[in-house]
């Protein structure tokens, strides 16, 4: 499993994906909830008829046990999967839905099942950043970019991934079809969709980087590793470092924008309310309710009682297995 060895008081994640034609769907959700279930692994899996898209957290032995049970199954035999670690579990439950994309694009007919762009392997993406006359696409969202990437790179500042086809076509007006393109997502399932989108609107050269910043980070030397700052992740970690330890930043709850240290000691930071991105942006009324919430939030603490999915049944076993393991 990747660089990490067994330590019974760390909780391990696997960030899993692949595009590939599925069926019968609902048992397919049966089935992985099943195998969730039994190796005590929490987290999100959504499924569709393009393949499977998901991020999940247990402890060592129990992310070893489902990912090879997931892979003794033909059609994930070869599944894409990152490793990272933490000192907390970034999940309060366990969730597998069906959804009509893994990936939401919004548009009709883009399928990497049958046009994609061309893998890059993480040791080679070095290789490729170098490379003269390239056009360098971060494919995530803007809360996501504003603390880290590669250097050079085009930066589309979109605010969800379905805004992408929209950007590409302007992109597409100005930048010759015969440019080489390279793109790069959390993961590398953003960026494997948006290759299938940019040969479809009629670029053939198109690269994108297989396993993402998390898979370029965990076979990267830190002495090799080009990225500036830190990556965002969608979990309680907010952010990983280049060695994928935690990072620096916390998240505003009413934005959900990554925040420092110096956001947090800001005026307009309230926890669970809203912080200097955000003060203007949101209503009285908005405020009132986000203070609300975050006063539920303290008084089950308080209480120790459980929030926000921690008295679920998966939740609970949980905690008691991996208390016990």
């Amino acid at each position: 499993m990747a660089k990490f060895k067994m330590n019974k008081e760390i909780f391990y994640y696997a960030a899993l994906y692949k595009f590939v034609e599925l069926s019968n769907l609902k048992n397919i959700k049966e089935q992985l909830y099943e195998l969730c279930d039994q190796n005590n692994v929490l987290g999100t899996i959504l499924i569709a008829k393009e393949g499977l898209n998901g991020t999940i957290c247990s402890n060592y032995k129990n992310i070893n046990n489902f990912i090879n049970l997931l892979k003794a199954k033909k059609k994930f035999n070869d599944i894409d999967v990152k490793f990272s670690k933490s000192n907390s579990n970034g999940f309060n439950r366990l969730k597998v839905k069906i959804k009509n994309e893994i990936v939401t694009i919004g548009e009709k007919d883009i399928n990497p099942n049958k046009l994609v762009g061309e893998y890059v392997s993480a040791k080679e993406w070095n290789e490729l950043l170098n490379k003269k006359n390239i056009v360098l696409i971060d494919t995530r969202n803007s809360y996501e970019t504003s603390i880290g990437s590669f250097p050079n790179t085009v930066i589309p500042n979109t605010n969800s991934f379905r805004n992408f086809p929209e950007w590409a076509k302007k992109f597409s007006e100005k930048v010759s079809k015969d440019t080489e393109i390279a793109m790069f997502c959390t993961g590398g399932i953003r960026c494997e969709k948006a290759s299938s989108y940019m040969k479809k609107i009629g670029y053939d050269k198109v690269y994108h980087l297989k396993g993402g910043i998390l898979k370029y980070f965990e076979e990267t030397p830190e002495k090799d590793n080009k990225w500036n700052g830190e990556c965002f992740v969608f979990d309680k970690r907010v952010s990983v470092d280049k060695n994928l330890e935690k990072g620096n930043y916390s998240q505003c709850f009413a934005c959900k924008m990554p925040i420092t240290n110096d956001d947090i000691i800001n005026e307009k930071y309230m926890e669970g309310v809203s912080c200097p991105k955000c003060w203007d942006k949101t209503t009285s009324k908005q405020k009132m309710r986000f203070s609300q919430r975050q006063k539920q939030i303290e008084l089950s603490k308080e209480n120790k009682l459980e929030h926000i999915g921690q008295n679920t049944p998966s939740y609970k076993k949980f905690l008691d297995l991996n208390n016990k393991n």
